[in-house]
């Protein structure tokens, strides 16, 4: 079955489902990795991206993003110029009332009748300016970490910002 568009589970409606032990067939979240570069060194300048609305970020969306800020990060800078951290982690479990549509689905398909719905993913529910990638990297790097951000911002499904806390000089 195709994925569903965003727009689906973006907003925050109720209560977060997060407790896998009760629900059969949760999907493992496709970000696995949430460390990257240089993990030894510590470096002078952190540049965040940061959330501007509440909303979800659905784990495709995560990795997506922290696969596009990684890259461009390892071909600018290195891999040892930077650390780049994942701050969030999708705990909770998005659920569709699956539809069966075409000739004949008015006899299959049940409509609302027991509409909790199935696991189909899981996201990571954000409060406004919350981190969501962090990069700690060199003063000659900033730019190219900022670029990073950019890029991943863009997979992101809410309006975000870059902020940069250490000394840059």
């Amino acid at each position: 079955m195709a994925r569903k568009p965003n727009r689906m589970y973006r907003d925050i409606k109720g209560q977060p489902t997060t407790r896998k032990e009760y629900l059969k067939g949760v999907p493992n979240p496709k970000i696995t990795q949430f460390d990257m570069g240089n993990r030894k060194e510590t470096f002078p300048i952190k540049i965040s991206l940061l959330v501007e609305e509440a909303c979800h970020i659905r784990h495709n969306a995560l990795d997506a993003a922290r696969v596009a800020a990684n890259r461009f990060m390892e071909k600018s800078a290195g891999v040892s110029n930077y650390h780049l951290k994942v701050r969030v982690y999708p705990h909770v479990i998005l659920r569709e009332n699956k539809q069966a549509t075409g000739a004949g689905a008015d006899r299959v398909s049940q409509g609302m009748r027991k509409a909790y719905g199935k696991p189909v993913g899981t996201a990571a529910r954000v409060r406004p300016n919350q981190p969501i990638i962090t990069i700690e990297t060199k003063q000659q790097f900033v730019d190219k970490a900022k670029e990073a951000l950019r890029r991943a911002g863009m997979k992101i499904p809410s309006p975000v910002r870059i902020v940069i806390e250490g000394h840059a000089q």
